[in-house]
């Protein structure tokens, strides 16, 4: 039986993105071989909607463009994508960097200019307090390496 990993669903070419599109990569299929996907979209399960507005994190909240405050639905989305996370014994995740959910290292800056800032998303944060190790798009030689040990 392969490992369970928690995997963005736009990353594996679901139409979850905030414009309705996705970031599918090619690079997934790397991961099939050792792993089982368990999809998550944390903002389309806290309950936004497919397009949405853009959001930024903006000090300890998350506004879209348009100025509303959603942090109550990232934080649910959060909560769900954690209970998904222990209810399959999840050691692993790949997310979408730079999402005020899923970014591990880079989140944009708050301000819709596209500048980017180092920091994490409200998802990733709290995977990574429940011992679950986050990675992104761009780190899945690191995974794949890390599950090798």
């Amino acid at each position: 039986m392969k490992t369970k990993i928690l995997i963005s669903a736009c990353l594996c070419g679901k139409n979850t993105k905030y414009n309705g599109k996705n970031n599918e990569i090619k690079e997934i299929s790397k991961l099939k071989e050792v792993f089982d996907f368990v999809l998550i979209c944390p903002e389309v399960m806290g309950g936004l909607s497919i397009p949405r507005n853009p959001s930024e994190i903006q000090k300890d909240k998350i506004i879209s463009n348009q100025g509303k405050d959603v942090t109550k639905e990232y934080v649910l989305g959060a909560k769900r994508a954690l209970q998904i996370a222990c209810k399959n014994k999840i050691k692993f995740a790949l997310l979408k960097e730079s999402s005020p959910s899923c970014g591990s290292s880079l989140v944009y800056d708050g301000t819709f200019s596209n500048k980017k800032i180092s920091g994490e998303g409200i998802t990733t944060k709290r995977l990574r307090e429940q011992g679950v190790m986050v990675f992104n798009e761009n780190q899945i030689d690191e995974l794949l390496d890390m599950v090798k040990l």
